[in-house]
C-alpha cells in the first residue's frame, strides 16, 4: 500500500474533486458551460479510475475473467450518461455519442497508438489473430447497427417497426456478447488485458480494487445526470449542434481517455496488447452497451432508443469498420497510418459541428 503509484493517486483525487466541484455548481444553478467543462473532466477521470481498477482485478482473475469484467463495469459512466440523456429525451445525442465512442477509440485513439509508436518505434508488428476475430466482430455489430437504418431509408416494411427492429437487433447483440464469454475465457478476443509486467508495476490491494470501484461508480451515476442537466443548456450557449456534443465531447469524456493506456503501450512496443485494448473499447460498446441502452430505454426511460440512426453515421460507422479491417489484417502498422486514421476521425468530426 505503500508504494501505490503516484499519479494513480493523484487522478482518484481529481476525479473526487471534479465530482465535487461539479455537485457544487450545479447546486448553485452556476455558468452551464463552465458546468459542463467540469462534468466533462470529472467523467473523464472517473473512467480512467474505473478503467485502472478494472484492471487491477486481472491481479486476481485470469485474464478471460477480467476483459469480462471489463465489459461489465468499465463502460459505467457512458452507460450511465446515456440513461440519463434518453429519460431527458436526448435520443439523437445518445445515438451520436454510442458511434462517437466507436470512432474515437477505432480512429482517434488508435490512430495516435500507431502514431506515436511508429515516430519511436518504426514500423510495429504484431500478430494479428485476435485483432482479426475483434474487426470480424465489430463488422457483425455494425451490421446489426447499419440494418435497421436501411430498412427506415429504403421504405422497407420493416420500416414501420423501427421499434421491434432494434430490439430484435440488440437480443442478437447481447446473445453474441454472451457467446462470445466462454471463447474469452479461454484466451480469445476480449480477454486481452495489460502485460502482466505492468500490472506488478502497481498492485492494489483486493480492498482497494472493490471500494475504488464502489466509488468511482457511485460518483459516475451522480455525475452522469449533473453532466446531462448542463448538457443542452450549454450547447446552445456555445452554438454547438447536439450531434457534435454526443458524437465528440461525451464520446470523449466518457471513454477514449481512459483507453491512453494504449497509445502508451505502442510507444513501449507493446503494440499487441495496444490494439488489443483499444479495439477491444470499440467492441464492447457495440456488442453490449448499445443493446442494454436500446433495451433499458423500452422498459425504463421516457423516450425509446432505435437503431435507426442518420445516414452520416451509418456511413462514419462503415468507413471506420473496413478502415480498421484492411490496416489488422497485415500484421503492421507505422506512424502514417495513424495519422491517416485521425484524419479520417477529424473529418468525420468536422462533418457534425453543424448538425
Amino acid at each position: 500500500m505503500q508504494k501505490l503509484l503516484k499519479n494513480e493517486w493523484t487522478t482518484f483525487a481529481g476525479a473526487m474533486l471534479a465530482s465535487i466541484l461539479t455537485w457544487v455548481l450545479t447546486a448553485t444553478h452556476a455558468n452551464s458551460v463552465l458546468t459542463f467543462v467540469i462534468s466533462a473532466v470529472a467523467l473523464a477521470t472517473l473512467a480512467t479510475v474505473v478503467g485502472h481498477a478494472t484492471e487491477q482485478l486481472g491481479n486476481y482473475l485470469g485474464p478471460g475473467a477480467t476483459g469480462i469484467l471489463q465489459a461489465a463495469v468499465g463502460n459505467l459512466p457512458e452507460l450511465f450518461v446515456g440513461f440519463f440523456a434518453l429519460q431527458a429525451g436526448l435520443v439523437k445525442v445518445v445515438q451520436s455519442a454510442l458511434v462517437g465512442s466507436i470512432l474515437a477509440n477505432s480512429l482517434l485513439v488508435l490512430g495516435l497508438a500507431f502514431f506515436f509508436g511508429g515516430r519511436k518505434n518504426g514500423t510495429q508488428r504484431f500478430h494479428s489473430e485476435t485483432p482479426r476475430a475483434m474487426v470480424i466482430l465489430m463488422v457483425l455489430a455494425v451490421s446489426a447497427l447499419v440494418m435497421p437504418t436501411l430498412a427506415h431509408t429504403l421504405h422497407t416494411p420493416a420500416s414501420a417497426h423501427e421499434i421491434s427492429l432494434s430490439i430484435a437487433g440488440a437480443i442478437v447483440l447481447l446473445i453474441l456478447f454472451f457467446a462470445s464469454i466462454p471463447f474469452s475465457l479461454q484466451g480469445g478476443p476480449m480477454a486481452e488485458t495489460v502485460p502482466e509486467i505492468e500490472q506488478e508495476e502497481k498492485r492494489w490491494s483486493i480492498a482497494r480494487v472493490i471500494s475504488t470501484l464502489a466509488i468511482a461508480g457511485a460518483s459516475a451515476a451522480f455525475v452522469s445526470d449533473w453532466f446531462v442537466q448542463a448538457l443542452e443548456p450549454a450547447t446552445k450557449a456555445l452554438g454547438i449542434s447536439q450531434a457534435f456534443a454526443g458524437l465528440v465531447l461525451v464520446a470523449i469524456a466518457g471513454n477514449a481517455v481512459e483507453n491512453i493506456v494504449g497509445i502508451r503501450l505502442a510507444i513501449k512496443n507493446k503494440v499487441d496488447y495496444a490494439i488489443s485494448i483499444i479495439l477491444n473499447s470499440s467492441l464492447q460498446i457495440a456488442l453490449a452497451l448499445t443493446p442494454i441502452l436500446v433495451l433499458l430505454s423500452f422498459f425504463f426511460a421516457s423516450s425509446v432508443l432505435t437503431l435507426v440512426l442518420p445516414p452520416l453515421l451509418v456511413v462514419s460507422l462503415a468507413l471506420t469498420a473496413i478502415l480498421s479491417a484492411l490496416i489488422v489484417y497485415d500484421g503492421e502498422s507505422n506512424w502514417l497510418e495513424g495519422l491517416a486514421l485521425i484524419g479520417l476521425y477529424l473529418l468525420i468530426a468536422v462533418s457534425f459541428w453543424w448538425g
